[in-house]
């Protein structure tokens, strides 16, 4: 099977709405199944026409950071994913980040309906979220390309919803480039990884000056202060919690109980103490990552 063949395949398999393309809509309400080109090629981060010319075979020896892309985007475990690096003649990446998301975990998501919570891999892309993440962040379905990584989105286009004081800011973005470099020296031979770091050294001269001064370890989490236009502001933990067998990590957002902030978290995302639904719009804002 070709690689336009098999990136066809993948691609009308792939579940719109997990994808995080169409939050909240089921994939069987669209006319076709999958994803469009438009979303595959927005989600990868390249472009329309390029995907174009590899589904018709015009194009036939993409980069392996480019199947990377592309695998992350389809959602592929690692024997699709080492398929679809067969297919553009490259080997099957070895010792790669996991990127694929348990069912359990995308249960657990997905009912934890009453605090913020999302899936990151190791190199701080963004997997999956709930409801109350979008409540709280905005929409991460409009985040395109590598918008989606926490790293790249903080060196390059930081979310003015979440104010964080400016002590608090220099220990956050020395902790997560400190943990990306644990990402490296554990990976190193990941593709998009590799070629995350590269592009962020050519980007921005702030990554360039922490990745050198930065220890590598691992980032637990922080206490954030949001600022949110519906709500006002909150002072929420933000804790990591590591998935275990793999690489994954969970974040999850939450207030200290019987106080102010629990109370507006609780009106934001629509459940109070008992966790009944109370009914709420969710905000437009395209927002922020971790």
């Amino acid at each position: 099977m070709g690689l336009g063949t098999l990136l066809r395949g993948f691609r009308d398999r792939c579940d719109a709405a997990l994808a995080g393309v169409l939050p909240g809509v089921a994939a069987a309400a669209r006319r076709a199944p999958g994803l469009r080109r438009e979303e595959l090629a927005l989600l990868a981060g390249v472009s329309v026409d390029y995907l174009v010319q590899l589904e018709q075979g015009r194009a036939t020896r993409p980069s392996a950071p480019v199947v990377a892309a592309l695998s992350r985007a389809l959602r592929l475990g690692a024997e699709d994913s080492a398929l679809l690096h067969r297919a553009a003649g490259l080997a099957p990446a070895t010792g790669s980040v996991a990127r694929a998301v348990p069912e359990g975990l995308e249960r657990m998501v997905t009912r934890l309906r009453q605090w913020p919570v999302a899936v990151y891999s190791a190199d701080w892309w963004l997997l999956r979220w709930n409801p109350a993440w979008t409540a709280l962040l905005g929409d991460s379905a409009a985040l395109r390309g590598r918008a989606r990584n926490v790293v790249w989105y903080e060196m390059t286009q930081p979310n003015p919803r979440v104010r964080v004081d400016p002590g608090e800011g220099e220990t956050f973005r020395d902790a997560i480039v400190g943990d990306l470099r644990v990402a490296l020296l554990e990976h190193p031979h990941d593709a998009e990884l590799t070629d995350l770091v590269d592009a962020l050294r050519a980007r921005s001269p702030e990554f360039v000056e922490r990745w050198s001064a930065a220890r590598p370890a691992r980032y637990r989490g922080m206490r954030k202060h949001v600022d949110h236009p519906d709500v006002g502001a909150l002072v929420l933990d933000g804790d990591v919690l590591q998935v275990p067998g793999c690489d994954l990590r969970t974040v999850v957002y939450s207030a200290a109980p019987g106080t102010r902030d629990a109370e507006r978290l609780a009106r934001l995302t629509g459940h109070g103490a008992d966790g009944a639904l109370d009914g709420f719009e969710e905000p437009r804002t395209a927002g922020a990552a971790l």
